[in-house]
């Protein structure tokens, strides 16, 4: 399920996102662009074969190391603009801004940021600039409408099970942090502990990134349990996970799941998995001290908490910035 935009009689300006075709930076692209009343079209990112064992920050000509770049016409120009995402992204927005076009680019470029118009990061990237702008959590489309949206689709679906309603978000092992068998072996064991002490319905879902071998795991130790775990067929719950619960468990791996988490008024606990990154170290740094998320132990957990989302000021900011009207 996705959110979806409320239809409006004068069509949105169209902002084209330079990116390459992968869920996280569409999401956080798309997210950005609707927040600031633009509609987002996707301009994908094909780097041709041999260029990827370079850097894009290196390369010296960006527009010869990816095929041609397919952008709205409408996006070009001082009037238009274009969002690019990524190290990737971020190399083949600065050559077309370069030839005149406006860009916005998200997240560190690792590259001179003075090639942009605006750069928008987290604080975990520890940059600054007089075009930065800096958010607390990673850019989504997780708005109080794309929820209430959701919980009317899924909350008759999830009413089968007791309340409180825990949702648990799943992501997968990456550079940074492992999620393999053993992972998933010690994460189901609490999870069933705390089915079974604190007497609460679960409802589970796995992403992409999530093996075979983990899903299967998660499946078998739950299920019996009363746990309702997606199979990955059929509709997408995760929003509707995200919109019905009364509590959310994530894995410590993905910025963009966490961030999307806190947005809700559910409390957030975060399942540490073996593995270590400074930048996602700062970022749950900054949400503990806020009071939004703690990590999880095994038990339920509930306290009292607020919505916490960045996008919405950041998407007015960048409009008032670039002087969109």
């Amino acid at each position: 399920m996705t959110c979806s935009s409320i239809p409006d009689a004068t069509p949105a300006p169209v902002a084209g996102v330079i990116a390459e075709d992968f869920a996280g930076m569409k999401s956080q692209a798309f997210g950005l662009a609707r927040r600031a009343g633009l509609e987002p079209v996707l301009c994908p990112v094909r780097v041709r074969p041999g260029w990827r064992h370079l850097p894009a920050s290196w390369w010296p000509m960006p527009l010869r190391a990816i095929r041609p770049l397919q952008v709205p016409s409408a996006c070009m120009g001082a009037s238009g603009l274009m969002i690019s995402i990524g190290g990737t992204g971020g190399a083949v927005g600065a050559a077309m801004r370069a030839r005149g076009g406006r860009v916005v680019q998200i997240q560190n470029p690792r590259m001179d940021l003075r090639k942009f118009d605006l750069v928008i990061a987290n604080r975990h990237d520890e940059i600054s600039g007089p075009n930065v702008l800096l958010s607390r959590t990673a850019l989504h489309g997780v708005s109080p409408a794309c929820l209430a949206q959701a919980r009317q689709v899924w909350a008759p679906r999830l009413a089968h099970l007791p309340r409180p309603l825990v949702s648990v978000l799943v992501g997968g092992g990456n550079g940074r942090f492992r999620l393999g068998a053993a992972e998933a072996r010690t994460l189901a064991t609490q999870l069933g502990r705390m089915i079974d002490r604190d007497g609460v319905g679960m409802a589970v879902t796995p992403s992409r990134r999530t093996s075979a071998e983990v899903r299967e795991i998660l499946s078998r130790h739950l299920t019996p349990k009363g746990a309702w775990v997606w199979d990955m067929e059929g509709d997408n719950p995760y929003l509707g996970l995200l919109a019905c619960a009364d509590a959310i468990v994530v894995t410590a791996d993905s910025v963009s799941m966490i961030s999307e988490a806190v947005a809700t008024e559910a409390p957030v606990m975060v399942a540490a998995l073996p593995g270590r990154s400074r930048r996602i170290g700062l970022f749950m740094q900054d949400l503990s001290q806020a009071g939004r998320i703690r990590m999880f132990g095994g038990r339920m957990c509930d306290w009292r908490v607020a919505p916490l989302d960045d996008t919405q000021g950041i998407a007015q900011e960048m409009r008032h910035r670039l002087n969109l009207k």
